[in-house]
């Protein structure tokens, strides 16, 4: 399995109890999705080595106690701490304004005059703010991810439709002294 064809689903955080399970701390909003989990990949050296898991309870509300099948100290030894991943098929379809991050990488992103805003690069959420960095005509622009913003997102024909304040993308297309 190549990590392109999967997303981030959590991390193994420590273990737990005696008997060789792990806390498996997840990175999602509907970590309920993930109540029956068979099997995980684990990145180790830069690969991903499938872990298939015997049982699992809840820890917390975000965090499953896992017990991998045919666990040994060294199985979970090298599990600690590292990410965890799980195929990019196993996600349900999203319709609709709904979208997942990895998936609209590349779309472009139009305001309700259909004026090009540039193509997403990448989504951050680090911040309190999440946000998408676009490209336009060589300059980043970013640009606040806020719901009642999103107009329309049409994934057939990769473009995110949405209303933004006046001056937004102008504020970073504006030369800068050192432009000049």
């Amino acid at each position: 399995m190549r990590k392109e064809d999967c997303y981030l689903l959590g991390k193994i955080t420590r273990r737990h109890g005696l008997a060789g399970n792990v806390i498996l701390k997840l990175d999602t909003d509907q970590p309920e999705l993930y109540n029956k989990l068979e099997s995980i990949f684990v990145e180790i050296n830069g690969l991903l080595v499938p872990f298939f898991i015997a049982r699992s309870s809840w820890s917390k509300l975000d965090a499953l106690n896992i017990a991998f099948k045919n666990s040994t100290e060294a199985l979970v030894d090298q599990s600690l701490g590292k990410d965890v991943y799980l195929p990019l098929s196993t996600l349900p379809k999203l319709s609709g304004k709904q979208f997942y991050y990895h998936e609209i990488i590349g779309f472009t992103i139009f305001d309700e005059n259909d004026n090009d805003c540039g193509v997403i690069r990448s989504v951050n959420d680090q911040t309190a703010q999440t946000y998408f960095v676009t490209n336009l005509d060589g300059k980043e622009v970013v640009i606040p991810m806020i719901k009642d913003w999103i107009l329309e997102v049409s994934r057939e024909e990769r473009f995110i439709k949405m209303q933004l304040p006046e001056g937004l993308i102008d504020v970073f297309l504006v030369p800068s002294k050192k432009d000049e």
